[in-house]
């Protein structure tokens, strides 16, 4: 099967400067459900990866975070959709772990369970540490305008960025890059931004 890999906030769900701490908080991006089921009936096999420091913080707990994803994994089923796994980082940037985004310790961890190549593979987020996990790892880096999407795509025409705007594909959003993909835009987009990526 052809693996997608998904950012939560703000790909997903509606993305907080406060943190999504409850359930309620949840609130998924119109169209990001849909967007997850059309890719399952396409055969991708949808990978979520979230930084949650939340939880270093206190400002959620883990079994809070658990029932926050099943709310996610429900409510994708109830639209025809299947996540297939979750993987989640739950320290603070000050840990220097080897999980957290920028770092690529959950897309490893992906590769290895999973059994698959992370060359080429859409990583779709809305922040500079998704896109820069993505392309230190060799997965193609998308970037979406919702959440933090918008900001982000300012922060790659400065001169100090960690990326050059020609690594990243950009869209509306998860449902937008979905239908490229599908009709097979996607190709075509790789070759004139990245140059046969």
């Amino acid at each position: 099967m052809k693996t997608i890999l998904l950012d939560r906030d703000g790909v997903i769900n509606q993305d907080s400067d406060d943190f999504i701490k409850s359930v309620d908080e949840w609130v998924p991006i119109p169209g990001s459900l849909e967007a997850i089921a059309l890719l399952h009936r396409h055969d991708y096999r949808v990978v979520v990866l979230t930084n949650q420091s939340g939880i270093a913080r206190g400002l959620l707990s883990l079994a809070t975070l658990n029932k926050i994803h099943r709310r996610m994994l429900d409510e994708t089923r109830d639209k025809g959709g299947l996540i297939e796994a979750v993987f989640f980082c739950p320290h603070a940037p000050e840990d220097n772990c080897n999980c957290r985004k920028p770092a690529t310790g959950m897309f490893r961890d992906v590769a290895a369970r999973l059994k698959i190549e992370m060359s080429g593979v859409p990583a779709v987020g809305d922040s500079m540490r998704d896109l820069q996990a993505a392309r230190d790892i060799g997965a193609l880096p998308v970037l979406v305008n919702t959440g933090k999407g918008r900001w982000t795509q300012k922060m790659l025409m400065k001169k100090d960025s960690p990326l050059s705007p020609d690594e990243v594909i950009d869209f509306k959003s998860l449902a937008s890059f979905t239908d490229a993909l599908l009709a097979g835009e996607l190709d075509e987009a790789i070759r004139e931004r990245l140059g046969g990526f």
